[in-house]
């Protein structure tokens, strides 16, 4: 299958599956199906259930138990499910036993985000990415029931009875593909360096932060331009870049994609070079939706990806937006024997994190044009500091 959304225009029906573990509670799971069902929906999915099923760890041969698996199968059967949706990546041998037992489409997280990508990438270079990361993904998990190739292979719909000839013929179309994506990728790479190193030596600041926390909001108010965006996972993909003037000082702002938890490797390798946007920032901007239950496992997913991209620590602030959405518990209605999120008032919440915090904090509301003005001193300030360094001649112009 090519793209999730149907080109009839018939929407798809799915139901979710999740694992309870040792190390993933019962709440952290609902919260990540919470995440997965949104997914779907920015796929144009509908989902109709979620099944769950506390293990050790997944079953090695179905990822969940025999039992689980012919209850989502009764289900599947009785309301007409054409696909099932996995919260984490199924191995290629758990993919081919849960296909050959539902016979429907199965799909795990990784390949979801990354159908997500396909639809949503606009540029030349975007659509290479996902393209290469897509196909790496795919090559060790064809099977017989259905394959990703019909429009390369000419044919159309599912095939049947295919054997293992017709998937090493499959297998050499991909292989040949990542060849080639390769080398297109390479070219367009030296391409958008070169255009990075024609900007000149403006000052440059990266927004960063999870997928969907407000990050294109915020990139049109500095910058006082029109980025998409929208209530929908992924809404930006294409790496987009302005020059932006705050009181008297010039610097480029970037819009970068947003991050996930279990982001597939193969499109933190793919996306690289978009991020290296990230990598060569001057000054981060971390966004964060504070209305969000799990903000701070977001922050710490964002943290760990950029790690694993840039290395070294970057001058940072971190924006708390949507403060506007935050909600908690009325005075008389607080349980103080729990720690949660709803028995913290947005007041507590600010001191805690500008007490705990190693970077500068701001709480704003981009929506609503909370606190937009500090956000933008704070910026200022900060890109005044590093201005100063690179060009102390210019110490006159502020």
């Amino acid at each position: 299958m090519d793209k999730l959304i149907n080109t009839a225009g018939e929407q798809e029906n799915a139901v979710l599956v999740g694992v309870i573990t040792p190390q993933q509670s019962e709440e952290q799971v609902e919260e990540y199906l919470d995440e997965l069902r949104f997914l779907a929906q920015t796929a144009g999915i509908k989902t109709h259930k979620r099944f769950t099923q506390q293990l050790q760890k997944p079953d090695v041969k179905f990822f969940v138990g025999k039992g689980k698996l012919e209850e989502v199968k009764e289900f599947i059967k009785e309301n007409k499910i054409d696909t099932v949706i996995f919260d984490d990546d199924l191995s290629p041998s758990q993919l081919r036993n849960v296909e050959r037992a539902l016979k429907v489409k199965i799909y795990d997280r990784s390949l979801l985000i990354l159908d997500i990508f396909q639809l949503r990438a606009k540029t030349a270079q975007a659509k290479t990415q996902v393209e290469l990361a897509r196909s790496q993904y795919l090559l060790p998990r064809l099977t017989r029931m259905w394959t990703h190739l019909e429009r390369q292979r000419g044919g159309t719909g599912t095939r049947g009875g295919a054997g293992e000839k017709e998937i090493e013929t499959d297998r050499r179309i991909i292989r040949n593909k990542i060849t080639r994506l390769t080398k297109k990728l390479e070219t367009i790479d030296k391409q958008m360096a070169t255009q990075r190193k024609n900007r000149g030596s403006l000052v440059r600041v990266a927004l960063v932060g999870y997928t969907n926390v407000g990050k294109s909001t915020l990139m049109n108010i500095l910058s006082k331009s029109k980025v998409f965006a929208e209530n929908k996972l992924f809404a930006t993909l294409d790496t987009t870049v302005r020059k932006v003037v705050v009181h008297n000082l010039p610097f480029l702002l970037t819009d970068t994609v947003g991050f996930i938890r279990k982001l597939p490797h193969s499109l933190v390798e793919s996306f690289k070079s978009t991020l290296d946007e990230v990598r060569e920032a001057d000054y981060l901007i971390h966004v964060v939706d504070i209305s969000h239950p799990n903000f701070e496992e977001q922050i710490d997913t964002v943290n760990e990806t950029l790690a694993d991209i840039i290395g070294d620590k970057k001058p940072m602030l971190m924006v708390f937006n949507k403060i506007d959405q935050y909600t908690h518990m009325e005075d008389g209605e607080f349980d103080h024997t729990a720690n949660t999120k709803h028995n913290v008032s947005l007041t507590d919440l600010k001191k805690s994190w500008m007490a705990k915090s190693e970077h500068p904090c701001i709480f704003i509301s981009a929506a609503e044009r909370i606190n937009i003005k500090e956000l933008r001193d704070k910026i200022y300030h900060q890109i005044k500091s590093i201005h100063a360094e690179r060009f102390p001649y210019d110490n006159f112009l502020y």
